[in-house]
């Protein structure tokens, strides 16, 4: 069994949100690596811009080392072999995880941009604790 106290999906390390991002991709359908980068990629997380590929495949390899992914080799006819990645029913326990974390960083988020805006008003019209 995951000791989800200790998995990303508990907030104690975000690796930029890759793992979540992984998990509903592999949610929708299998995937071989390079095409599970190319999907992140399309996330509005990385606004087109594409991830570290060695820091997905890093992902990988741990999230199937603790059971939420497994992969297989695809031998197909017309190029090399490629490794496709399935989420299992642990992965889809942490997905599940990741939703109330990702909800719990959005209410923090939005405090904070709150308390930001509020702050940055009142030192803008002088109110504020700003010395020089």
């Amino acid at each position: 069994m995951l000791d989800f106290d200790k998995c990303p999906c508990s907030g104690n390390n975000l690796d930029r949100l890759v793992q979540p991002l992984i998990l509903i991709n592999l949610a929708k359908e299998a995937l071989y690596g390079y095409k599970l980068v190319q999907r992140i990629a399309e996330s509005p997380m990385f606004k087109g811009h594409k991830p570290d590929g060695t820091g997905v495949y890093r992902s990988l390899k741990a999230m199937e080392q603790r059971g939420l992914v497994v992969s297989n080799w695809s031998l197909d006819d017309t190029g090399p072999a490629k490794r496709i990645y399935h989420i299992t029913n642990t992965g889809v326990d942490c997905l599940s995880h990741w939703i109330s974390t990702l909800e719990e960083y959005q209410q923090s988020i939005e405090m904070l941009v709150e308390e930001a805006h509020r702050v940055y008003s009142k030192v803008k019209s002088g109110d504020g604790n700003l010395k020089y």
